[in-house]
Protein backbone atom coordinates (compact mmCIF):
# COMPACT_ATOMS: atom_id res chain seq x y z
CA UNK A 1 0.00 0.00 0.00
CA UNK A 2 2.07 2.82 -0.97
CA UNK A 3 1.82 6.30 -1.15
CA UNK A 4 -0.44 6.61 2.12
CA UNK A 5 -0.19 8.73 5.04
CA UNK A 6 2.43 6.36 7.10
CA UNK A 7 4.63 6.67 3.61
CA UNK A 8 4.29 10.42 4.28
CA UNK A 9 2.65 11.30 0.65
CA UNK A 10 1.60 14.17 0.50
CA UNK A 11 5.41 15.61 1.20
CA UNK A 12 6.60 13.99 -1.91
CA UNK A 13 6.71 15.47 -5.10
CA UNK A 14 5.74 13.91 -8.27
CA UNK A 15 8.99 12.49 -9.29
CA UNK A 16 9.20 10.86 -5.61
CA UNK A 17 6.33 9.40 -5.96
CA UNK A 18 7.21 7.68 -8.72
CA UNK A 19 10.46 6.58 -7.74
CA UNK A 20 8.16 4.90 -4.76
CA UNK A 21 6.02 3.07 -6.98
CA UNK A 22 8.45 2.26 -9.42
CA UNK A 23 10.28 0.76 -6.46
CA UNK A 24 7.63 -1.11 -4.90
CA UNK A 25 6.06 -2.81 -8.54
CA UNK A 26 9.82 -3.66 -8.77
CA UNK A 27 10.47 -5.37 -5.70
CA UNK A 28 6.80 -6.84 -5.08
CA UNK A 29 7.61 -8.59 -8.37
CA UNK A 30 3.92 -9.58 -9.08
CA UNK A 31 3.29 -11.68 -6.12
CA UNK A 32 0.97 -9.59 -4.15
CA UNK A 33 -1.64 -7.13 -5.05
CA UNK A 34 -0.63 -3.63 -4.83
CA UNK A 35 -2.97 -0.94 -3.79
CA UNK A 36 -1.61 2.82 -4.77
CA UNK A 37 -3.02 5.85 -2.98
CA UNK A 38 -4.60 8.20 -5.04
CA UNK A 39 -6.31 11.23 -3.64
CA UNK A 40 -6.66 14.56 -2.58
CA UNK A 41 -9.30 17.64 -2.90
CA UNK A 42 -8.72 18.60 -6.14
CA UNK A 43 -11.23 16.77 -8.20
CA UNK A 44 -10.15 18.10 -11.73
CA UNK A 45 -6.71 17.20 -10.23
CA UNK A 46 -6.83 13.49 -9.50
CA UNK A 47 -9.61 13.30 -12.82
CA UNK A 48 -6.03 14.28 -14.53
CA UNK A 49 -3.93 11.71 -12.88
CA UNK A 50 -6.38 8.76 -13.53
CA UNK A 51 -6.61 9.64 -16.94
CA UNK A 52 -2.76 10.15 -17.83
CA UNK A 53 -1.22 7.65 -15.66
CA UNK A 54 -1.30 4.09 -16.47
CA UNK A 55 -0.83 2.68 -13.49
CA UNK A 56 1.11 -1.01 -14.64
CA UNK A 57 1.60 -3.26 -11.77
CA UNK A 58 -1.07 -1.66 -9.28
CA UNK A 59 -4.19 -3.63 -8.55
CA UNK A 60 -6.21 -1.28 -7.29
CA UNK A 61 -6.60 2.21 -5.74
CA UNK A 62 -6.68 3.97 -2.25
CA UNK A 63 -8.32 7.23 -2.24
CA UNK A 64 -8.72 9.28 0.53
CA UNK A 65 -12.18 11.57 1.01
CA UNK A 66 -11.55 15.52 -0.63
CA UNK A 67 -9.46 17.09 2.79
CA UNK A 68 -9.65 20.66 4.03
CA UNK A 69 -12.53 22.16 1.37
CA UNK A 70 -14.65 20.23 4.08
CA UNK A 71 -17.32 19.57 1.09
CA UNK A 72 -20.93 18.46 1.35
CA UNK A 73 -22.10 14.91 1.10
CA UNK A 74 -23.10 16.03 -2.32
CA UNK A 75 -19.85 17.30 -3.30
CA UNK A 76 -18.35 13.99 -1.79
CA UNK A 77 -20.66 11.81 -4.07
CA UNK A 78 -20.05 13.89 -6.99
CA UNK A 79 -16.21 13.45 -6.33
CA UNK A 80 -16.13 9.87 -6.34
CA UNK A 81 -18.61 9.25 -9.35
CA UNK A 82 -16.57 10.79 -11.48
CA UNK A 83 -13.40 9.60 -10.17
CA UNK A 84 -15.74 6.07 -10.43
CA UNK A 85 -16.35 6.91 -14.30
CA UNK A 86 -12.92 7.32 -15.19
CA UNK A 87 -10.61 5.58 -13.06
CA UNK A 88 -8.66 2.58 -15.24
CA UNK A 89 -9.16 0.58 -11.78
CA UNK A 90 -10.88 -0.21 -8.95
CA UNK A 91 -11.01 1.55 -6.21
CA UNK A 92 -11.52 1.86 -2.07
CA UNK A 93 -12.99 4.52 -0.27
CA UNK A 94 -11.30 6.52 2.58
CA UNK A 95 -12.88 7.69 4.84
CA UNK A 96 -10.58 9.28 7.95
CA UNK A 97 -11.87 12.86 9.20
CA UNK A 98 -9.42 13.24 11.93
CA UNK A 99 -7.41 14.35 8.78
CA UNK A 100 -9.74 15.74 6.11
CA UNK A 101 -12.40 17.20 8.43
CA UNK A 102 -15.15 15.83 7.14
CA UNK A 103 -17.03 13.09 7.55
CA UNK A 104 -18.02 10.57 4.94
CA UNK A 105 -21.45 9.36 5.72
CA UNK A 106 -23.00 5.67 5.41
CA UNK A 107 -25.50 7.05 3.69
CA UNK A 108 -22.84 8.44 1.23
CA UNK A 109 -20.60 5.22 1.44
CA UNK A 110 -23.77 3.09 0.72
CA UNK A 111 -24.89 5.00 -2.21
CA UNK A 112 -21.28 5.53 -3.77
CA UNK A 113 -21.16 0.93 -2.99
CA UNK A 114 -24.76 0.70 -4.52
CA UNK A 115 -24.09 2.70 -7.54
CA UNK A 116 -20.66 2.66 -8.74
CA UNK A 117 -19.04 -1.50 -9.86
CA UNK A 118 -15.67 -0.19 -9.71
CA UNK A 119 -15.72 1.12 -6.15
CA UNK A 120 -15.11 -1.79 -4.72
CA UNK A 121 -14.48 -1.08 -0.68
CA UNK A 122 -14.21 1.39 2.22
CA UNK A 123 -11.20 2.06 4.26
CA UNK A 124 -13.26 3.24 7.66
CA UNK A 125 -11.26 5.38 9.74
CA UNK A 126 -14.12 7.38 11.28
CA UNK A 127 -13.73 5.30 14.42
CA UNK A 128 -17.88 5.76 14.88
CA UNK A 129 -18.67 2.05 15.17
CA UNK A 130 -22.42 2.71 14.72
CA UNK A 131 -21.37 4.09 11.35
CA UNK A 132 -18.73 1.18 10.13
CA UNK A 133 -21.49 -1.23 11.33
CA UNK A 134 -24.53 0.49 9.37
CA UNK A 135 -22.17 0.21 6.13
CA UNK A 136 -21.74 -3.64 6.91
CA UNK A 137 -25.22 -4.24 7.68
CA UNK A 138 -26.30 -2.85 4.09
CA UNK A 139 -23.81 -2.65 1.86
CA UNK A 140 -23.27 -5.14 -1.33
CA UNK A 141 -22.14 -8.12 -0.41
CA UNK A 142 -18.78 -8.09 -2.67
CA UNK A 143 -18.12 -4.67 -1.22
CA UNK A 144 -15.30 -4.97 1.59
CA UNK A 145 -14.87 -3.07 4.60
CA UNK A 146 -11.79 -2.42 5.84
CA UNK A 147 -10.94 -1.22 9.10
CA UNK A 148 -8.95 1.79 9.20
CA UNK A 149 -7.95 1.81 13.14
CA UNK A 150 -5.22 -0.71 14.63
CA UNK A 151 -7.38 -0.22 18.12
CA UNK A 152 -10.44 -1.35 16.94
CA UNK A 153 -9.68 -3.89 13.92
CA UNK A 154 -10.66 -7.05 16.12
CA UNK A 155 -13.97 -5.87 17.67
CA UNK A 156 -14.56 -4.63 13.67
CA UNK A 157 -13.87 -7.98 11.87
CA UNK A 158 -16.08 -9.63 14.80
CA UNK A 159 -18.97 -7.00 13.13
CA UNK A 160 -18.11 -8.20 9.51
CA UNK A 161 -15.52 -6.10 8.51
CA UNK A 162 -13.31 -7.82 5.95
CA UNK A 163 -9.38 -7.07 7.15
CA UNK A 164 -7.31 -3.50 8.17
CA UNK A 165 -5.13 -1.61 6.04
CA UNK A 166 -2.91 -1.02 8.85
CA UNK A 167 -0.18 1.24 10.70
CA UNK A 168 1.21 -1.02 13.46
CA UNK A 169 1.76 -3.78 10.91
CA UNK A 170 4.94 -2.31 9.84
CA UNK A 171 6.88 -3.07 12.37
CA UNK A 172 4.48 -6.28 13.76
CA UNK A 173 3.11 -7.99 10.12
CA UNK A 174 3.16 -11.51 11.70
CA UNK A 175 1.57 -10.64 14.69
CA UNK A 176 -1.02 -8.24 13.36
CA UNK A 177 -1.75 -10.46 10.49
CA UNK A 178 -2.31 -13.25 12.61
CA UNK A 179 -4.76 -11.29 14.85
CA UNK A 180 -6.72 -10.50 11.61
CA UNK A 181 -6.52 -13.71 10.19
CA UNK A 182 -7.96 -15.84 13.53
CA UNK A 183 -10.69 -13.07 13.86
CA UNK A 184 -11.76 -13.59 10.41
CA UNK A 185 -11.85 -17.61 11.34
CA UNK A 186 -13.91 -16.17 14.80
CA UNK A 187 -11.26 -18.13 16.81
CA UNK A 188 -11.89 -14.90 19.05
CA UNK A 189 -9.62 -16.40 22.22
CA UNK A 190 -6.59 -16.31 20.13
CA UNK A 191 -7.71 -13.28 18.75
CA UNK A 192 -7.96 -11.17 21.76
CA UNK A 193 -4.60 -12.28 23.02
CA UNK A 194 -2.94 -10.95 20.21
CA UNK A 195 -5.08 -7.80 20.34
CA UNK A 196 -4.34 -6.94 24.02
CA UNK A 197 -0.56 -7.54 23.46
CA UNK A 198 -0.60 -5.14 20.66
CA UNK A 199 -3.00 -2.24 21.81
CA UNK A 200 -1.06 -0.45 24.25
CA UNK A 201 1.02 0.54 21.34
CA UNK A 202 -1.66 2.35 19.77
CA UNK A 203 -1.92 4.98 21.44
CA UNK A 204 1.95 5.33 21.72
CA UNK A 205 2.03 5.37 17.53
CA UNK A 206 -0.30 8.41 17.57
CA UNK A 207 0.06 9.88 20.58
CA UNK A 208 2.20 12.79 18.65
CA UNK A 209 0.72 12.13 15.07
CA UNK A 210 1.54 10.02 12.52
CA UNK A 211 3.88 8.81 11.26
CA UNK A 212 6.34 10.17 13.48
CA UNK A 213 5.51 6.98 16.30
CA UNK A 214 5.62 3.94 14.05
CA UNK A 215 9.14 5.20 12.43
CA UNK A 216 10.20 5.91 15.60
CA UNK A 217 9.59 2.15 16.60
CA UNK A 218 10.82 0.40 13.40
CA UNK A 219 14.14 2.69 13.80
CA UNK A 220 14.61 0.82 17.44
CA UNK A 221 13.59 -2.68 15.68
CA UNK A 222 16.55 -1.78 13.09
CA UNK A 223 14.57 -1.55 10.16
CA UNK A 224 15.01 2.14 8.90
CA UNK A 225 15.81 5.32 10.56
CA UNK A 226 12.85 7.67 11.49
CA UNK A 227 13.42 10.56 9.04
CA UNK A 228 10.12 12.41 9.26
CA UNK A 229 9.27 15.41 6.70
CA UNK A 230 8.27 18.67 8.25
CA UNK A 231 5.71 19.85 8.87
CA UNK A 232 5.64 16.47 10.72
CA UNK A 233 8.18 16.12 13.36
CA UNK A 234 9.99 13.46 15.52
CA UNK A 235 8.36 12.05 18.37
CA UNK A 236 9.54 13.55 21.75
CA UNK A 237 11.71 11.64 23.92
CA UNK A 238 9.68 10.63 26.55
CA UNK A 239 7.35 8.83 24.12
CA UNK A 240 10.14 7.57 22.20
CA UNK A 241 11.25 6.25 25.38
CA UNK A 242 7.80 4.71 25.87
CA UNK A 243 7.63 3.34 22.55
CA UNK A 244 10.79 1.97 22.91
CA UNK A 245 10.26 0.08 25.87
CA UNK A 246 7.18 -1.48 24.55
CA UNK A 247 9.33 -2.82 21.68
CA UNK A 248 12.10 -3.93 23.53
CA UNK A 249 8.98 -5.76 25.95
CA UNK A 250 7.86 -8.07 23.20
CA UNK A 251 11.59 -9.06 21.65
Amino acid sequence: MPLGTTGESVTLNEEEKNAVVDCVVQANAGKLPIVLGLGGNNTQEILWKLEKNKFSGITALLSVSPYYNKPSQVGILAHYTLMAQVSPLPIILYNVPGRTGSNMTAETTLALAHSQPKIIGVKEASGNMEQIMEIIRSKPKDFLVVSGDDGITMPLIAAGANGVISVMANAYPKDFSKMVRWALQSDNKKAADLHYKLLPLVSMLFAEGSPSGIKCALKQMGIMEDHVRLPVVNVSSGLAQKIVGFVKSTK
